[in-house]
């Protein structure tokens, strides 16, 4: 069940003389719609954290749509339909920064199939199901309040398919579910934001939520009645939390070209001898083309591919995990050092535009006495 925050603020010692400042339960919006998953909750989840729900590849899970507006609320919307889009996304925060490139890398792996379908023939009252090419992992439909209405989901990618290791689905990384709904706009089309939803899930292989699920039963079983008080029961079902709509353009990328000049340089390396690079030039300002070249140059020619839409600055951006859970432990480390180190140059050379004026460090050269060539140097300026 949704958490009730501002109960747990207002049972804080220092927040009980503000009692007057902050609304009453009665006084709390409800949200205008609900989604529920129909299937259990984790009991191994901590009473503050959020819920987790386990679920098996390519199942389907009814997830019923259901209209919680009070008398009067919202009243535009009666009779009316609605469309809402439900997508698998990461939970990781880490993985959403990388988003479109660990889907082009699933995409690839497994062409022709898609992470997120829906069931059309156990699904009731939903009109219009739809998925696009390009999004592998939503689907939209459009459904009537008044009627029940529900959706039945498959996911068919796997927790551990997103971790350099494959160790097993409790090792791999978790997502979410969202649901976001809109209404119709001035404009005739399904633009008006009204609410989004979500929950966070993992995905075994068939029948391995079921072993997990008894698992973290068991373990909990085991347990001492103190232990068993910090965490929260299982639940029937998950019932989707509400959260901030999902960005429709979160992660379209332009591939313009950075123009060379000063403040754009090109990633290019400075070359004293052929085999002895002395320091990595422009690599916060460079474009996508160049990061490409930069990667195959630095023998991460195999990853060029998952940073294809990454410009220099996006890739010092990733910090060292980052990199280990996107490239592994080797080649992830091997990376962020290419990226962060600094070579001590064994030569620097300083350049300047011919000028007709005398340089204040001056070069002498000449001839002594045993006639060897010598070259003096005299600096001249004030002291």
């Amino acid at each position: 069940m949704p958490k009730n925050y501002e109960s747990d603020v207002l049972a804080l010692p220092i927040f009980k003389q503000e009692d007057s400042s902050l609304p009453s339960e009665n006084e709390t919006k409800n949200p205008p719609f609900q989604y529920v998953l129909c299937t259990a909750t984790s009991p191994a989840v901590k009473l503050h954290d959020e819920t987790l729900t386990y679920l098996n590849q390519g199942q389907s899970y009814e997830v019923r749509m259901l209209d919680n507006r009070k008398a009067g609320e919202l009243p535009e919307l009666t009779n009316k339909m609605v469309k809402s889009t439900v997508r698998v996304v990461f939970h990781d925060r880490r993985l959403q920064y990388t988003e479109h490139q660990q889907l082009e890398g699933w995409k690839w792996n497994r062409p022709g199939d898609r992470l997120l379908d829906i069931d059309i023939p156990m699904s009731v009252g939903i009109v219009e199901p739809k998925t696009h090419p390009s999004q592998l992992n939503a689907a939209e439909f459009l459904w009537d309040m008044n009627k029940r209405t529900s959706v039945f989901v498959q996911v068919h990618c796997i927790s551990t398919e997103f971790t350099p290791r494959k160790h097993g689905g409790e090792k791999g990384v978790p997502f979410r579910i969202q649901i976001d709904t809109f209404a119709l706009g001035e404009n005739g089309e399904y633009t008006e934001h009204i609410h989004s939803a979500s929950c966070q899930i993992k995905v075994f292989k068939p029948k391995g939520a079921d072993r997990k699920q008894k698992t973290d039963r068991e373990k909990m079983e085991k347990r001492t009645p103190q232990e068993k008080e910090k965490y929260q029961p299982s639940y029937d079902t998950t019932i989707l939390s509400e959260c901030s709509p999902w960005p429709d353009n979160a992660y379209v990328s332009t591939n313009q070209a950075a123009t060379p000049t000063f403040t754009n340089t090109p990633l290019f390396f400075l070359y004293i001898h052929q085999h002895l690079p002395i320091y990595l030039i422009g690599l916060p300002t460079a474009s996508i083309q160049d990061t490409q070249k930069w990667l195959q140059k630095n023998r991460f020619n195999s990853y060029a591919r998952l940073f294809s839409h990454f410009s220099g600055s996006d890739l010092l951006k990733l910090t060292r995990d980052d990199l280990v859970q996107i490239c592994g432990p080797a080649d992830g480390i091997r990376l962020f050092n290419a990226l962060k180190s600094r070579l001590c140059p064994r030569l620097t050379v300083y350049v300047c535009k011919e000028s007709p004026q005398e340089s204040p460090l001056l070069e002498t050269h000449g001839t002594n006495e045993n006639g060897d060539h010598n070259i003096s140097s005299s600096l001249r300026g004030t002291k």
